[in-house]
């Protein structure tokens, strides 16, 4: 009887040199009041909302990722995502940053015409949001020295920016956001936190060139690649 082959772990690139092991991905939603006007939703500081999605999504350092299926209006959300490092459960805010590993610009592409279809029948968003390649993920900065509190975060389409907004701006802070989940799921290392996005999604075409970036961050750069056979 032959054995199934493992998975292949997915590992993604560090400034350290040492590949960081992905395991979950918790994706907060609604977290930059702008964003959360444009989608429709009430921006005062309700609970942080978030949702799952599996490490196969993550494409670690960008490149082309596949217009997925079964969608034809798929969105860009550039964001900060936090590399969990050190585990930690029900963790108070004031010690929530000791359990961070690294910081690293991120893209939560979105099925826009699925999540408003499961929106509308109150349904969860997974084949929205948990979609093959829909994770590209850049360089996780280790290390001291980067300011989650603050700082541009951006997106250009074709070289024309889309989304401007401030780390500053979030309504929950990462080290609020980490506390958070923390009281639901033991964190572990190898967890990444993705912390929203501000506003300006949009749909991406075939051939499109998407530019995330994060003041003191390495950049993302991602093309979007026609449909997968």
């Amino acid at each position: 009887m032959s054995a199934f082959p493992l998975p292949t772990p997915v590992l993604a690139p560090t400034s350290g040199g040492r590949p960081f092991p992905v395991r979950r991905l918790f994706c907060i939603g609604r977290n930059y009041a702008a964003h959360a006007r444009e989608m429709g939703a009430n921006p005062d500081r309700e609970p942080p909302f978030f949702f799952t999605a599996w490490a196969e999504t993550v494409v670690p350092g960008g490149g082309t990722i596949a217009y997925p299926a079964g969608t034809a209006d798929y969105h860009h959300e550039v964001e900060l995502v936090v590399a969990i490092g050190a585990s930690g459960h029900a963790v108070p805010v004031d010690q929530a940053l000791s359990l961070v590993h690294g910081h690293a610009v991120g893209l939560d592409m979105t099925r826009r015409d699925l999540q408003a279809e499961a929106k509308a029948a109150g349904r969860p968003w997974d084949v929205a949001k948990n979609v093959e390649q829909s994770k590209p993920l850049g360089v996780i900065r280790t290390g001291p020295g980067f300011d989650a509190s603050a700082g541009a975060i951006t997106l250009s389409r074709n070289g024309v920016e889309t989304q401007r907004g401030d780390l500053g701006d979030m309504i929950w802070s990462v080290a609020e956001v980490i506390a958070h989940v923390s009281r639901f799921y033991r964190l572990e290392p190898g967890d990444l936190i993705f912390t929203g996005t501000p506003s300006g999604v949009g749909p991406v075409a075939i051939g499109d060139t998407l530019i995330g970036e994060i003041a003191g961050l390495e950049p993302l750069q991602v093309v979007i690649g026609p449909q997968e056979a």
